[in-house]
């Protein structure tokens, strides 16, 4: 089937020749065939952009609510596709007293990447639910995904369960950037301990690790689309741009944070479209005092 682009070429064409057209009576059937085709591939188009709308609003549904306050602690996220679909997640779980979040990054855009972020979500919220260990549960993520025999996208992930109480928090990263610990004094831990990228590595072995949100403490979990952004001189974003915009917002509520760091990367590109899709999460723990 012919193009849009062909069919209203071929249409305007015939439209500066209308005067051969009415003389040539035989033209008409055919204007009218490709005024029908073009009609046709534009309800189609039109679905189709529709589909994919509904879709994006599935994916963000499925990550979870982009703002939660639950103990003494305060989460906010968000995902920023390139495309229409994203092909970086995040989940957030309350189980018990706790918190479980992730953050990944399904390697590829639009609609392929789209199509594993259902199910690599799936596969988190089933495992944790039934392990409750991030290292046993990316252990079981993994091992499922190979199994699929399919060609399965680098996917890398960080895990986490938080106690809302007590600010304990275990964590396994799957070869994803590592999250940042802010600390009050403007310190920064990267949380880098787990195992290799998801779907690569049979009988991969996973760790956990551990660190402490004291009150005060906020945590930045990104992908990989913060760093990497480019500005018109090709020059990247970096760790340390991101190092430096984090310490500047220490002290922010994190969807303050959030969205003045993404403004912050919006800035550096300037004119240069972002290439990437973002994900971000910030979780922050609040004095017992300053909870209201």
């Amino acid at each position: 089937m012919a193009s849009v682009a062909q069919i209203r070429k071929r249409y305007q064409n015939g439209k500066r020749n209308g005067s051969e057209a009415t003389t040539q009576p035989a033209r008409r059937p055919h204007r009218r065939a490709l005024e029908e085709q073009l009609a046709s591939l534009k309800c189609e188009h039109d679905d189709l952009r529709r589909s994919i709308y509904e879709a994006a609003q599935v994916q963000r549904r499925l990550c979870g609510p982009r703002h939660l306050r639950a103990g003494s602690c305060e989460f906010a996220s968000e995902i920023f596709p390139v495309r229409h679909l994203s092909g970086d997640f995040i989940s957030l779980l309350q189980m018990g007293g706790d918190l479980v979040f992730a953050i990944g990054d399904i390697a590829g855009k639009g609609l392929m990447a789209g199509m594993w972020f259902t199910h690599v979500i799936g596969m988190i919220r089933r495992q944790m639910s039934e392990l409750g260990d991030p290292a046993a549960a990316l252990s079981a993520v993994n091992r499922e995904l190979l199994l699929t025999g399919l060609d399965v996208p680098l996917t890398t992930l960080f895990l986490g369960r938080v106690n809302l109480e007590s600010g304990n928090l275990t964590y396994c990263n799957a070869g994803h950037p590592p999250a940042l610990l802010l600390r009050e004094n403007s310190e920064v831990d990267e949380l880098r301990a787990g195992g290799p990228v998801l779907g690569v590595i049979s009988g991969a072995s996973f760790v956990n690790a551990s660190a402490r949100l004291c009150p005060g403490n906020t945590l930045l979990a990104y992908s990989d689309g913060i760093p990497e952004c480019r500005n018109e001189s090709g020059v990247e974003f970096g760790a340390k741009g991101l190092l430096n915009a984090v310490r500047s917002l220490s002290g922010c509520k994190p969807n303050v944070m959030l969205f003045s760091l993404l403004a912050a990367v919006e800035d550096f590109a300037g004119s240069q479209g972002r290439e990437d899709d973002v994900a971000l999460v910030v979780l922050h723990r609040f004095d017992s005092c300053k909870m209201d």
